[in-house]
C-alpha cells in the first residue's frame, strides 16, 4: 500500500482493439520496475489478461488493474478491453479513472473503438494523453496518423513529442518544447519548428494571460511554457500526442514521466456531484462515498465488488449504505489489486481502487456511501444488447441449473439480457455482440451448464390488410341444457388491438359481450396463415342472437373465435415480419461495402452521417436479416465497424418469403 500523503494517478488504458494497449500496459510495468520482463499477449502471459478466457482467446475480455510506482507517484492502469462487446468494462473502466491514455495504432490510425472511448471520455470531461503506439511496425506514419486523430476526434489535440525515424528505424522521441531544432537531425528540424508552433499556439489558448502577452509579441520561456503545458494536461484542455513502441521501449519513459508530471491526481479532480446536487470533497477526510465499477465472480472467492473511492476512507467492519439500493453492508476484508493478486489492506482512501468480497447485494453501477451522510452518484449508462443467440440445454440437469448460472453471469455483467421468448418458447441470451454471447457461454460451462446455441426464431406475426364481415354461431344440443351464441363481427385493419359494441336492440345481452372479446383474443392467438399471433386489427359486434335458456359465457366464447376466424379469412391476411433500427458505424472507406452489403438484408437505408474519417449509416432491417450481422460486419471491415440496433415494429413479409415461412411451419407441425 502506498505511504498515506504518496501522489495517486487512476489511468484507464482505452484503445480500438489490436490498438496494442495490453502491451503498453506491460511496458510501463517493466519501465517502472515493477515487472521484470514483458509478458505477451499472443502467449497468454500478461498481467492484464490473465484469465483463462483471454488466454485462450488472445485479447482483454475484463479489464485489468495494474499497480506500478514512478517516482514515488503510485499509478494504477485500467487496461480496458478493446472489443465494443464489453463495452461493460470500457465504460467501468474509465468511469472509475481520473484519467485516459487512448492508443492509437501507427499503422491502422483513428478506429470505430477510438472514436468510442474519446466520446467515453468526453462524457467524463476525462483528460488525456493520445499515445501513437506501434511505431516500430512496418507501414507505421506518424503524421499521418496525427493528422487522421485531429480530423476525427473532437479536442485541443497537439504533438508533444516527435519520432526520430519510422517503422523499424523509429529509435527514440523528440521533446517539442525543450528540443532545439538546430540540435536535431535535419530531417526533423522543419517537423520541430511546426510542431512547436502548434503547440505553443494551443498552450497559450489555454491561459488568457499566456494569451494576451503572446499576441503582443513577447516571448514566452520554454519554462513558462512547460508549467502552462502541464497545468493545461492537467485540466483537460490539451491533449499531448506521443509516440512509442511497446515492444521496443521507445518513448516509455517519456510517458511515464508526462502521466506523473501531467494527469491529475483524484483530489486535483474537483468537488463530487451527486443526483441530488449535494457535494463531495475528493479527499481521505470527507464522509466516505464509493461506486462499484465492476463485479465479477471468481470460482474460488465468490464475488468481487470492484470500487473507486470517491471520497473519506473506508475501513474494515465500516457499515456502508448502498444508497442504489437501500441496504446496509459491512465488508469485513478489504483488498487491492495487481492483475491477478489481491492483497489485504487496513483502510481504503479517497482515490483508490479496492475489492469487496463475498457481499451479494452489490451490483455494477451501485453507490457506497456512509449512511450518516447518504449520497448517490449518476448510474452507469450501458447500451441495450445487439445480439441473441437461443440457448439449448444439453441435458436435463443442465437445464435444471440453467436459471442459477445465468443469473450469476447477469449479476456479473448488466449489459447481458436472459428471457424466454413468449412466441416461441425459446431461451434467449442478449448479449452486445457474437463475441460476448460466445463467452458468456463458456462461462456456463465452466460453471457446471453446457448448452448448444442456435439462431433464435422470428416472431412473425399476421394481421389483415381489408375490411370482413362474418358470423359465428355456436348451436350444440345434447339433452338438458344445450349450448347457443351468435354473433357477427366486423373486423378493420388499424393500429393496436381494439374490440367494441355495435349491437342495439338487445341482440345480444351485454353481459355475453366479455365473453365475445375473449373468443376473439383466443382466435387472434393462432393467424390463418402460420398460425402465428395476430395483431392491428379492430373488431367490431355488430349482430347477433340469443336464447334465453341455451346461451352461455362460453358458447358465446367460441362463437366469438369462430366469427373471427370467418371473418380473417375474407380480409386478406397476410404475414408480417420484426424488422430492427440499425444504425453502422465505420471508416468511411467502407461505405460502399455496408449499403451493398445492407441491399443484400433488404434494407431501407435512411441515412448516411459522416464525420471526419467515420461514417453512421442508419437503415430499418428485417430481423431475420441480422442474425448473424455482428460476424459478419467483423468480417466486412476487419473488425473496424460497430453497430447498434433496437425494435422498429413490423412490417408485412415479402410474398415469395411468406410461402416459405408458412411451408416450414406446416412442414413443422405435421412432423
Amino acid at each position: 500500500m502506498q505511504p498515506e500523503n504518496a501522489p495517486v494517478r487512476i489511468v484507464s488504458v482505452a484503445a480500438h482493439s489490436g490498438a496494442g494497449k495490453t502491451t503498453l500496459a506491460e511496458a510501463l510495468l517493466v519501465a517502472s520496475g515493477a515487472l521484470p520482463r514483458a509478458g505477451r499477449v499472443e502467449d497468454g502471459t500478461t498481467q492484464s489478461d490473465h484469465t483463462e478466457a483471454e488466454k485462450q482467446h488472445g485479447f482483454s475480455i475484463t479489464t485489468g488493474v495494474l499497480r506500478l510506482n514512478r517516482d514515488g507517484t503510485d499509478i494504477t492502469l485500467l487496461d480496458t478491453p478493446g472489443y465494443a462487446d464489453f463495452v461493460r468494462e470500457i465504460r467501468g473502466g474509465i468511469r472509475a479513472a481520473d484519467s485516459a491514455l487512448i492508443v492509437v495504432s501507427a499503422v491502422s490510425g483513428v478506429e470505430v473503438g477510438t472514436e468510442r472511448v474519446w466520446a467515453t471520455a468526453d462524457r467524463f470531461e476525462m483528460p488525456r494523453v493520445v499515445v501513437i503506439g506501434k511505431m516500430d511496425r512496418e507501414r507505421a506514419n506518424f503524421y499521418a496518423v496525427l493528422a487522421d486523430i485531429r480530423t476525427s476526434l473532437k479536442g485541443p489535440v497537439a504533438a508533444a513529442f516527435l519520432p526520430m525515424g519510422e517503422g523499424p528505424g523509429f529509435r527514440g522521441v523528440v521533446d517539442v518544447l525543450a528540443a532545439n531544432p538546430e540540435e536535431v537531425p535535419g530531417e526533423l528540424r522543419a517537423a520541430l519548428r511546426e510542431a512547436r508552433e502548434g503547440l505553443v499556439d494551443t498552450i497559450v489558448e489555454t491561459d488568457d494571460d499566456l494569451m494576451n502577452r503572446y499576441l503582443e509579441g513577447e516571448e514566452i520561456g520554454t519554462d513558462e511554457l512547460r508549467a502552462a503545458f502541464l497545468r493545461a494536461v492537467h485540466a483537460g484542455s490539451l491533449y499531448p500526442v506521443i509516440p512509442v513502441s511497446a515492444e521496443t521501449g521507445v518513448g516509455i519513459p517519456e510517458l511515464l514521466n508526462l502521466m506523473v508530471e501531467g494527469l491529475r491526481s483524484a483530489p486535483e479532480r474537483g468537488m463530487l456531484t451527486g443526483l441530488d446536487g449535494q457535494t463531495r470533497e475528493p479527499t481521505p477526510d470527507a464522509p466516505a462515498s464509493a461506486r462499484i465499477w465492476r463485479v465479477s465472480v471468481d470460482p474460488f472467492v465468490g464475488k468481487l465488488a470492484y470500487i473507486r473511492v470517491w471520497s473519506g476512507t473506508i475501513r474494515p467492519g465500516d457499515t456502508l449504505r448502498n444508497t442504489t439500493r437501500g441496504v446496509d453492508v459491512k465488508p469485513a476484508h478489504l483488498y487491492v489489486v495487481s492483475g491477478k493478486d489481491l492483497t489485504e489492506v487496513p483502510e481504503l482512501r479517497a482515490g483508490m481502487i479496492g475489492v469487496l468480497t463475498k457481499i451479494p447485494e452489490l451490483h455494477t453501477g451501485d453507490t457506497l456511501a456512509d449512511p450518516a451522510h447518504p449520497i448517490e452518484y449518476d448510474p452507469l449508462v450501458l447500451p441495450d444488447p445487439a445480439h441473441t443467440v437461443a440457448l439449448f440445454p444439453k441435458t436435463r440437469q443442465d437445464e435444471d441449473r440453467l436459471s442459477a448460472a445465468v443469473a450469476r453471469l447477469l449479476d456479473e455483467d448488466p449489459t447481458l439480457h436472459f428471457t424466454r421468448e413468449a412466441q416461441t418458447g425459446e431461451l434467449l441470451l442478449s448479449g452486445m455482440g457474437d463475441m460476448h454471447t460466445t463467452i458468456a457461454v463458456e462461462k456456463l460451462a465452466a460453471l457446471g451448464v453446457n448448452v448448444e446455441t442456435g439462431v433464435p426464431q422470428i416472431p412473425y406475426r399476421e394481421t389483415i390488410r381489408t375490411s370482413s364481415q362474418a358470423q359465428g354461431k355456436h348451436k350444440k344440443q345434447s339433452g338438458g341444457h344445450g349450448q347457443y351464441g351468435d354473433c357477427h363481427l366486423r373486423l378493420d385493419p388499424g393500429e393496436g388491438t381494439a374490440f367494441r359494441s355495435e349491437v342495439v336492440g338487445g341482440a345480444i345481452p351485454g353481459k355475453y359481450l366479455p365473453s365475445i372479446e375473449k373468443g376473439v383474443g383466443d382466435a387472434m392467438q393462432k393467424g390463418p396463415l402460420a398460425g402465428y399471433p395476430m395483431q392491428d386489427v379492430h373488431v367490431a359486434v355488430t349482430h347477433g342472437s340469443y336464447h334465453d335458456v341455451d346461451s352461455s359465457d362460453l358458447a358465446f366464447r367460441t362463437a366469438g373465435a369462430l366469427a373471427f376466424r370467418n371473418a380473417v379469412e375474407g380480409a386478406r391476411p397476410v404475414l408480417l415480419e420484426p424488422v430492427m433500427l440499425l444504425k453502422v458505424r465505420a471508416p468511411a472507406s467502407f461505405t460502399g461495402d455496408l449499403i451493398s452489403d445492407l441491399q443484400t438484408r433488404r434494407a431501407r437505408v435512411q441515412g448516411m452521417d459522416p464525420e471526419g474519417t467515420v461514417i453512421t449509416v442508419t437503415a430499418v432491417v428485417p430481423q431475420s436479416e441480422l442474425q448473424t450481422y455482428s460476424a459478419d460486419l467483423r468480417s466486412l471491415t476487419g473488425d473496424r465497424g460497430a453497430f447498434s440496433v433496437k425494435p422498429y415494429g413490423y412490417q408485412d413479409l415479402p410474398e415469395h418469403l411468406a410461402k416459405k415461412v408458412i411451408e416450414a411451419r406446416k412442414a413443422a407441425a405435421n412432423a
